[in-house]
């Protein structure tokens, strides 16, 4: 029997498995290691390690190598993984130290070894349910949290447990990033190695101030319903610190800021060579301090402060370059900026998506110069820019020594293209074992209304135009930090099977998605709901017009998930015309 699309996208995790990911490149360029599952099908992600001078994949880890039996996870690190939306199993992270040498990962809550050259797996005896392991640079210790709120640094063997931390309650933890930094500020991790390997920071959280929700399972009416601390809007938030520990000495010293005036830890950097960064924010989001730490004293000194009306937009900066100069994204002049020591270098033509590396004369990020696109720019200081990638598309890309990996999405394939540059001017490629897909979306894109809304138009693959008139369905996200007309097949295969059930549905990004400057990302504050349905009313009447032979615009529906479908229930309350 052949599976239903909606079957095979649950089966395939939305053709996502097959595909590699958590692509790392050793320091010296060499090796290009990523976790990949064997096929399109099976959750389980193994370890794979790219020869770029044999153009040679090899195994490294196969989980059902080392476990007895099936993988069993916390509920620590269940909810881990729900709020980074991980849905594969095995593994599915894992970190390097800086030599490229060693790797490490956990499985079920037990901590592993690799030596990579060799290929020997080591377990090093670990209590708790193991969280986030992470050599130091050196490759000579291990840091992990645990399931049980529990941080320990430990030697490979694990004859020596070098430091420990433990919470006094159990609503405290060490070493993992809270609910609020971990779901709504792209932060997951909660401790950071120094680049000599001999001291580290250290997250406390203690969630007793949190208010306590209960939530019941409808699948399962008879078990009871669960408590939670739920940090809803306006009531208080967990207790954060930040600790430094000296593992020499075992010294701990707490990290001192105005938390009562930025009670948000949103970024934590240690770059080689520099004091830690951080940045901090207030409660209401609209000032942001970027402080150097002074690890002897834990004395801290602001290097920039970022303000804005609405709201301050989190990046992967702030850190610092080689040279130690800061580096932000900050919205000057409606477009979202690389600043160095406080002068922008990226011009008002591109709007910064990411920083992905920082070098001495230049930032390296995706940026997109149309909206629908997203390419790899070299951004130099002295204002210059080298775009590495060109064309429709979506590209992010992984670098070290002289070995770019280049990650590309297009309307032309659903699974992406993983190409790795060599500084000879050669390319290899990283095979993708991601299931076929039964169909390529039939992608329109077009620009509705007189806001020129960014919007895909779909119809059914079998539709002929011109021969009647379908009902329209709108299918948007339409909020805050999700865009969803991007030049991307992948993004569309839900929206083509909808349409291939007799429905003209529509993809409308309006105003509130990010990628098209300052003023329509923040036109949302405070309008949060009439402002989004505005927009999705005139993608309607502007699809209508646009294909008044194939569309019925009396007949609309609307669907969606989350803030989607927050505007689905919208629309019928305010506008069931």
């Amino acid at each position: 029997m052949t599976d239903s699309y909606p079957r095979l996208a649950a089966r395939t995790l939305r053709f996502t498995l097959g595909n590699p990911r958590n692509i790392a490149v050793s320091e010296d360029g060499r090796f290009v290691r990523f976790v990949r599952t064997p096929d399109g099908f099976t959750r389980t992600g193994h370890l794979w390690e790219l020869d770029t001078q044999t153009g040679q994949e090899r195994l490294l880890v196969d989980p059902s190598a080392l476990l007895d039996g099936d993988e069993t996870l916390s509920e620590a690190e269940q909810a881990r993984r729900e709020r980074s939306r991980e849905g594969a199993a095995g593994l599915t992270s894992w970190a390097s130290d800086a030599t490229g040498l060693r790797g490490c990962f956990a499985l079920s809550g037990r901590l592993f070894v690799i030596e990579f050259a060799s290929g020997a797996i080591l377990e090093v005896p670990a209590s708790g349910g193991v969280i986030d392991p992470r050599l130091n640079p050196q490759g000579t210790a291990i840091a992990y949290a645990t399931a049980d709120g529990e941080f320990r640094v430990v030697g490979l063997d694990a004859t020596a447990l070098r430091f420990e931390l433990l919470p006094e309650t159990h609503t405290q933890a060490w070493g993992q990033a809270e609910f609020i930094a971990a779901e709504e500020m792209d932060r997951h991790r909660g401790f950071w190695w120094s680049p000599t390997g001999n001291a580290i920071l250290v997250q406390h959280t203690d969630e007793a101030p949190v208010p306590v929700w209960h939530i019941a399972d409808p699948a399962h009416p008879d078990r009871p319903a669960r408590a939670q601390r739920y940090p809803a809007a306006g009531s208080d938030n967990s207790s954060v610190t930040l600790w430094h520990v000296d593992l020499v000495s075992g010294d701990r010293t707490l990290v001192e800021w105005d938390r009562a005036e930025f009670e948000y830890l949103a970024r934590v950097s240690w770059p080689k060579g520099h004091q830690p960064v951080l940045q901090v924010l207030n409660r209401k989001q609209t000032r942001s301090l970027v402080l150097a730490v002074d690890p002897v004293t834990g004395g801290t000194h602001p290097l920039r402060e970022i303000t804005d009306p609405q709201w301050v937009e989190l990046s992967s900066a702030p850190t610092l370059d080689p040279a130690g100069r800061l580096v932000t994204c900050e919205d000057l002049e409606d477009r979202r900026r690389i600043v160095v020591d406080g002068h922008p270098i990226s011009s008002t033509d591109w709007q910064v998506r990411s920083v992905i590396d920082c070098f001495d004369d230049a930032v390296l990020a995706t940026a997109s110069d149309a909206s629908r696109d997203v390419q790899v720019v070299y951004f130099g200081h002295d204002g210059t820019h080298i775009a590495l990638t060109t064309g429709a598309g979506v590209h992010s890309a992984i670098v070290a020594g002289a070995t770019t990996v280049i990650v590309r999405s297009t309307l032309d394939e659903v699974a992406p293209e993983y190409h790795v540059h060599l500084a000879d001017g050669s390319t290899l490629s990283i095979e993708s074992r991601a299931a076929e897909p039964p169909f390529l979306p039939q992608v329109r894109m077009v620009d509705l209304g007189e806001r020129e809304l960014a919007a895909a138009v779909l119809f059914p693959r079998v539709h002929v135009p011109g021969s009647r008139k379908l009902p329209l369905l709108m299918d948007p996200y339409g909020g805050p930090h999700a865009q969803r007309v991007l030049s991307s097949a992948r993004m569309f295969m839900e929206s083509q099977w909808l349409a291939d059930q007799g429905f003209c549905v529509v993809v409308a990004d309006g105003r509130g998605t990010p990628g098209r400057g300052h003023a329509w990302e923040r036109a949302v504050h405070h309008e949060f709901a009439s402002v989004t349905l505005q927009d999705q009313v005139e993608a309607v009447e502007a699809g209508a017009q646009l294909f008044p032979e194939d569309v019925d615009g009396s007949r609309v529906g609307n669907t969606g998930w989350s803030y989607g479908g927050y505007l689905a229930a919208l629309a019928v309350l305010d506008r069931p015309d």
